[in-house]
């Protein structure tokens, strides 16, 4: 890219829903820079460094830092949180709905993990009653949600999961089937390689709870349901729970059950979420040949950036609020972020690359790799200054699935120096500050549409703005959209950047009308053999509508659609 000359969003929209969301009154652009790089940085030349690439939008720490670092907010720097176990007890139930108030009052979401609460209709012998099961109590923490929003300006996020063999779990993946109920919460399975085996190899799965089967049930129809909820709804997602624990380099200190709301950072009890991404298309340089000019990434600048930035974020750990004293506990004893990366699909038009191609994976393996490997040496290098994380275990660390692919060089660094942090990358979905980024294309995301309509909420309500992809407006070049690939480009994109991450990834596979329901079940067994740690689809003929959408649809929001694949039909309500 030609030099910078003026800093921050150039879009009108994108600057506004910037300063309403993450600058003080009457602050700049470059004043908010400014203000999160002081209070994020070590010495004057971090400081400096650090500045230097937030103001050209290299790397866009997560919301939550920037509304908070250096301000008067009593708000929190982490995005999201994991609710503490809840156990089968009224008290803990509501002790649970207590701290997940306080943890949305200042600006955090949150997940939880309903798998401990006993199924409907069983027995309660002290009380002579039954059970009303782990749904029902999701409708108070859907309330309590809902009034945190009414009462701040920031939309409530929450994460329930459900083990795939509750008793309940029937119940759970039909929670969602309208418009109406549990409108706070995103909702996901967790699933067992248990389960998944069962259904490949067409067995009969136990639904227990506390070691008690409570019945049998074929394997391959709850999958069937929850393909279709998937299908019409979008949920529940599915998480695959045993490669979670089993891929987490913390495997021998703490067992995952839940993740944050969007489903990139897998959490234990009372665990958070530090997040912030790498612009790639800031990465991506003008090269002449004579007449001709290319587009090309520049890992030298990627590699120089990323030690900054992790010093930068392992500071927030220190220099942050926090809504409970057990999540800074939790925070300081493992001092876990996550890293990502943001404009993929951007980047690619730009360098002539087509999404989900095999010269393209080739490409994603490489930047994850360097992304990965750069932030683990950063973070051994730290550690050598200001300590390991204290629950480092140097043996059992590098004996991991995960830090087992690392080169043996990065190993024994690791083992000889220790970690400062004990996770460092996360693929979030980064749909806001993408946006706020001129609309670059969002995460591992293709670009959506070159044109589009897109809601936005702002302090006056919800806001339609018609907007251009950043680099069809700046490039006038017209990449892939969403509608162009098929699902096969979404998976292995996910795919070949699983590998590199320790915690997980959120990502969309959107689906076109032509995919049968076969077809569409077909991505969630490839992405369990793929070794995702979870996968989320979304079927534009569906019955939710969705947050983008074509400048040129008719169907009114809320329009509840059903595409027939064997008919060819699409009928709406």
């Amino acid at each position: 890219m030609e030099p910078v000359t003026e800093y921050g969003p150039s879009v009108p929209s994108c600057d506004d829903l910037h300063a309403s969301k993450y600058r003080l009154p009457n602050e700049s652009f470059d004043e908010c820079m400014a203000r999160i790089s002081l209070h994020m940085s070590d010495n004057e030349e971090h400081f400096n460094e650090l500045k230097s690439i937030l103001l050209n939008m290299r790397f866009m720490p997560a919301g939550r830092i920037q509304s908070a670092m250096g301000s008067p907010r009593d708000v929190t720097a982490y995005n999201c949180f994991v609710s503490g176990t809840i156990e089968d007890s009224m008290h803990s139930i509501m002790e649970r709905a207590t701290q997940a108030a306080e943890t949305m009052r200042r600006g955090g979401g949150i997940g939880y993990d309903f798998s401990n609460i006993r199924p409907s209709g069983d027995r309660i012998v002290s009380l002579d009653s039954s059970a009303s099961g782990p749904v029902s109590f999701m409708h108070i923490y859907d309330a309590i949600c809902r009034t945190i929003v009414s009462a701040g300006h920031r939309r409530g996020a929450m994460m329930g999961v459900l083990r795939v063999d509750h008793p309940d779990i029937e119940e759970f993946i039909r929670a969602k089937r309208n418009s109406t109920d549990l409108t706070n919460f995103n909702i996901s399975i967790g699933v067992t390689d248990k389960f998944m085996n069962a259904v490949v190899n067409k067995k009969d799965f136990e639904l227990e709870f506390e070691g008690k089967v409570y019945k049998y049930i074929d394997a391959s129809a709850l999958w069937d349901e929850i393909m279709r909820a998937n299908w019409d709804w979008a949920e529940p997602g599915v998480l695959f729970i045993d490669r979670i624990n089993e891929e987490n380099p913390l495997y021998y200190c703490e067992t995952i059950e839940a993740t944050n709301p969007c489903g990139e950072q897998p959490l234990p009890a009372f665990g958070a979420c530090l997040l912030g991404s790498f612009n790639l298309v800031k990465y991506v340089n003008i090269q002449r040949f004579g007449s001709n000019i290319k587009y090309r990434f520049d890992f030298h600048q990627f590699e120089q950036d990323i030690p900054v930035v992790v010093n930068a974020m392992d500071n927030v750990i220190d220099r942050t609020n926090y809504p409970l004293p057990e999540q800074k506990r939790e925070a300081h004893m493992k001092r876990r972020m996550g890293l990502g990366i943001t404009g993929l699909g951007n980047a690619l038009t730009l360098m002539e690359m087509k999404y989900g191609e095999p010269n393209t994976l080739k490409f994603i393996r490489k930047l994850m790799r360097t992304l990965t490997h750069e932030a683990y040496h950063a973070s051994s290098d730290r550690a050598v200054m200001h300590g390991s994380f204290p629950l480092f275990n140097a043996d059992k660390y590098i004996e991991g699935k995960f830090i087992a692919r690392f080169p043996d060089a990065l190993k024994e660094k690791i083992k000889r120096q220790g970690m400062r942090n004990s996770h460092l990358i996360s693929i979030a979905p980064t749909g806001t500050i993408s946006f706020c980024a001129d609309n670059i294309s969002s995460g591992l995301e293709p670009v959506f549409l070159n044109e589009l309509n897109r809601t936005v909420n702002t302090e006056f309500g919800p806001v339609n703005v018609l907007l251009k992809d950043y680099v069809y407006e700046n490039f006038k070049m017209m990449g892939e959209t969403t509608e162009d690939l098929s699902t096969d480009s979404h998976l292995d994109t996910q795919i070949a950047c699983q590998p590199y991450v320790d915690s997980a990834i959120s990502k969309t596979i959107n689906v076109g009308n032509n995919v049968s329901f076969t077809e569409f079940k077909d991505i969630y067994t490839k992405a369990w053999k793929g070794k995702l740690k979870g996968v989320t689809t979304f079927r534009l003929a569906g019955k939710r509508y969705g947050i983008l959408n074509k400048v040129e649809s008719s169907e009114k929001e809320g329009t509840a659609c059903y595409f027939d694949p064997d008919t060819g039909q699409k009928e709406c309500a």
